[in-house]
């Protein structure tokens, strides 16, 4: 959720091409999630394939034809001029918000089960999370883990571990798709904040067994909900 803003506005990285870069990191670190749940015994792999499956084709089809599609120019509203750019970070604020509410928000029904699970509803939803994967960059685990809880009737630790499977499969797909569509990617820059993405990672893990979770969560949703609204503020009207 911050990679974005971070290459966007940090490394002056155009929006679009940010979200081709967010992808390699998403999915760099999601396969090693993915490993260490693994390990655990948290993974259901015939969930993640029908979810999967057409969230990748989503990814895909998204790259491919969707964001080409889009004009340079989308609306303008008056005096302000809304890009294709300006769109991307637009919709990724939203997302943004709508990801730290969820943080904020105490939800005491996280770890109670649904009925049987649902496939044509998990086949829905992936296609549409795999949209927003595939537009956005991100890897929309807040989006993906209630939907395996109620819908796949995982547990939470089981529902994490599989949508750590589906994210680094989606966000690996839709990037080396982007590569085959001739992305010009700085890989330099791109393994540089890997690196520091992975080493900041280590260091978290570390941090967590120190911090209280419980706590750590609605903060990190306000930081996230003050970041949110600060890139449509600056992306409208500065």
């Amino acid at each position: 959720i911050l990679a974005i803003p971070i290459i966007v506005y940090l490394f002056q990285v155009e929006p679009l091409l940010a979200t081709s870069y967010s992808l390699f990191i998403v999915g760099f670190v999601a396969i090693i999630g993915t490993f260490q749940h693994h390990k655990q015994g948290n993974l259901n792999v015939s969930t993640a394939l029908y979810f999967g499956i057409p969230s990748v084709v989503s990814v895909l089809l998204t790259r491919k034809y969707f964001i080409p599609l889009l004009p340079n120019n989308i609306i303008e509203i008056g005096d302000i001029l809304i890009t294709k750019n300006i769109l991307t970070m637009i919709v990724f604020a939203i997302l943004m918000i709508a990801a730290s509410l969820s943080m904020i928000k105490t939800n005491k029904k996280e770890n109670i089960q649904n009925h049987a699970t649902n496939k044509l509803q998990l086949i829905f939803y992936g296609f549409i999370i795999g949209v927003i994967t595939g537009f956005l960059g991100a890897g929309g685990g807040f989006l993906i883990i209630p939907v395996l809880i109620f819908f796949a009737n995982l547990k939470m630790k089981e529902a994490v571990g599989t949508s750590l499977l589906i994210i680094a499969i989606n966000s690996s797909i839709g990037f080396v798709g982007d590569i085959i569509n001739h992305v010009e990617i700085n890989w330099l820059l791109l393994f540089g904040i890997t690196f520091f993405a992975s080493l900041g990672m280590i260091i978290g893990t570390l941090l967590a067994k120190k911090i209280d979770g419980k706590k750590l969560k609605p903060a990190f949703g306000w930081f996230v909900l003050v970041l949110g609204f600060y890139i449509i503020i600056k992306e409208m009207f500065l």
